[in-house]
């Protein structure tokens, strides 16, 4: 019987692992497309194979209990791109804007409940608290995705999270102390939580100095990814059961773990190895937030869950903008940090169950606020797109004050483009006297230009009609130093057609983008890394005491050999076209005189 009913487990355990991957693959790639991210995606998938949708998963709970962990791995890697004296130097907006986000929307939220509910004060302080916080699991991905983490704007955003993950023992301790159940013997008291917080703390970062660094050397010496593997998930699951030990934040240990590995040389590989356990169980926490959405809750009182969730996110917001306002952030920026924010966060969950034991609430109304949240972090997506458009917005409002290139003298030489490539091109050109029609999309740049006195115009410089009225018509030449890809062999033939007189150089961004343009006539297609590229690889090869005459044979070597695969892949638009002609340990250049 005991045979059977594991066989029974085993089944219903890959049933739900069908239903649940198969849900999520289907909506986030149904949302992706849309353009709606992931995160609704999983939301939406785990409200319609939940309880209270189709029914087709059971016990939700236990799911979530799991795909925690997906947080704790998150803060790990987070932790890894924080030097501690870039923690360090976080401090003031750790402890500045932290400190008043959750205090100021906390008391704000928790009013707007004790009066919209009618909850007592006890219980809407319970409730309000909580809210204040942000979704970890879903904003600072985003900031990771897109590279902001590592500007000011990402900083202070995370500086925020990591206090809102700090201040989640004072917030179990102020629940605690409202509590009208009888006290858990077993539970320490809060101040007792407050010392172990510390010395956890502590203790993690000694282990990171003499046991974490020289184990990682150790495992380096050995060469085996498998236990790099091991060894960073030992680790995360080690700290986070010594919090977890204490009642304390099991990400809190995680981060400061891998704050502790921030400066490991091992700290790259750690990443990569790690990333896909968080990805998959940051995922799988979605859906089963999603799964326990009580859309009960929802259906029997919309306008209050809907109406509690768009004044949470201008609660939220309007004091997040205040705040980075005080802390000297610009208008827009401190607008998207607060929309960014703006929504409730995981560990409402976790609060809103502590309140529940705390007989502080009932869990119809824990179960009603929670719903609340997982609105609240649907909203997300939208709130960004709506940031988007008022970026758009304002950069075409900045450039309205900006001169157009109806204002410029004709010139034989248009740069279209005029960032750190642009710039170079155009001072080249001007060095001889030639004069220079300089355009630029970016507002911001045209400004700073200025500065240096170099007359720059607002506009799309890829328009046949802007071109047309910068004089694209008379120029010798047009040189498109624009980044990326967006220059596409489509944009380019009109361009052509229109300017046949005109050379047109175009900054290609890599290989690829080299073969898409190759069919077109133009006068110059340069790859912006190949000759910085180049030049590198020669001053490396003199440290090896080779003289300057086969520093050129290996150099016209590899142009030679480089050109041939082109044209290869090109013509067959096969990317492994010719890759014998590829240098490597075994294809070395021959010496001057062999056969």
């Amino acid at each position: 019987m005991d045979g059977e009913a594991a066989q029974q487990a085993t089944a219903l355990v890959l049933r739900d692992g069908v239903i649940m991957l198969g849900a999520a693959l289907l909506f986030v790639m149904l949302f992706r497309r849309l353009g709606l991210g992931a995160v609704l995606g999983y939301l939406v998938a785990g409200a319609l194979i939940g309880p209270d949708g189709l029914g087709l998963i059971s016990a939700p709970d236990e799911m979530l209990h799991i795909a925690d962990f997906g947080i704790v791995l998150l803060l790990f890697l987070v932790g890894l791109e924080l030097h501690p004296s870039r923690l360090w130097r976080l401090r003031s907006d750790i402890f500045g804007m932290g400190l008043l986000q959750v205090a100021l929307s906390g008391v704000a939220i928790a009013a707007l409940v004790h009066f919209a509910a009618g909850f007592s004060l006890a219980a809407s302080l319970a409730i309000g608290l909580p809210l204040a916080l942000s979704s970890t699991a879903q904003v600072l991905p985003s900031l990771r995705a897109d590279g902001s983490i590592n500007t000011r704007a990402g900083e202070r955003a995370f500086s925020i999270l990591l206090f809102q993950d700090l201040s989640i023992v004072p917030l179990i301790t102020i629940i605690a102390a409202l509590s009208r159940a009888a006290p858990d013997p077993l539970a320490p008291p809060g101040w007792q939580l407050g010392l172990y917080t510390v010395g956890a703390i502590a203790g993690l970062v000694l282990a990171g100095r003499f046991l974490i660094n020289p184990l990682f050397r150790l495992v380096g010496r050995i060469s085996e990814r498998e236990l790099f593997v091991v060894a960073g998930l030992f680790i995360v699951l080690a700290s986070a059961a010594v919090m977890e030990a204490l009642h304390l934040s099991t990400a809190l240990g995680a981060f400061i773990a891998g704050v502790m590995l921030a400066d490991s040389p091992y700290r790259h590989e750690l990443e990569a190895d790690i990333d896909p356990f968080r990805s998959i169980l940051l995922g799988l926490f979605f859906l089963a937030v999603g799964m326990t959405l009580d859309l009960g809750a929802i259906t029997d009182r919309p306008f209050f869950v809907v109406g509690m969730a768009i004044a949470l996110i201008a609660v939220k917001a309007l004091f997040l903008f205040g705040i980075a306002r005080a802390f000297g952030m610009e208008n827009r920026k401190a607008l998207k940090l607060g929309l960014l924010l703006s929504q409730g966060g995981e560990f409402g969950f976790v609060l809103f169950a502590a309140a529940q034991r705390a007989l502080l609430v009932e869990p119809a109304a824990a179960s009603l606020f929670g719903a609340i949240v997982t609105v609240s972090m649907a909203s997300t997506p939208f709130l960004m797109m709506l940031n988007d458009w008022l970026d758009r917005r304002s950069t075409r409002n900045a450039g309205a004050g900006l001169d157009g290139p109806e204002h410029s003298d004709s010139t034989p030489a248009i740069v279209i483009g005029y960032g750190r490539f642009g710039q170079t091109v155009a001072q080249m050109l001007m060095a001889k006297g030639l004069g220079v029609t300089l355009i630029d999309s970016k507002p911001s740049q045209i400004e700073v230009a200025g500065t240096f006195g170099s007359k720059v115009y607002y506009g799309d410089g890829t328009r046949l009609d802007l071109l047309r009225i910068a004089g694209a018509a008379e120029a010798k030449v047009l040189l498109f130093c624009i980044d990326g890809r967006t220059l596409t062999a489509r944009k380019l033939e009109p361009i052509l057609e229109a300017f046949p007189q005109a050379a047109v150089f175009v900054r290609a961004f890599d290989r690829l983008h080299l073969m898409e343009l190759a069919p077109l006539d133009l006068k110059c297609t340069v790859r912006e890394v190949f000759e910085s590229a180049v030049m590198m690889g020669r001053e490396a090869l003199s440290l090896f005491c080779i003289d300057g005459e086969e520093l050129a044979r290996v150099e016209a070597e590899y142009r030679e050999r480089d050109l041939k695969r082109l044209d290869s892949q090109t013509a067959s638009g096969d990317l492994h076209a010719l890759k014998e002609n590829m240098f490597s340990p075994d294809n070395a250049l021959e010496e001057p005189g062999q056969s």
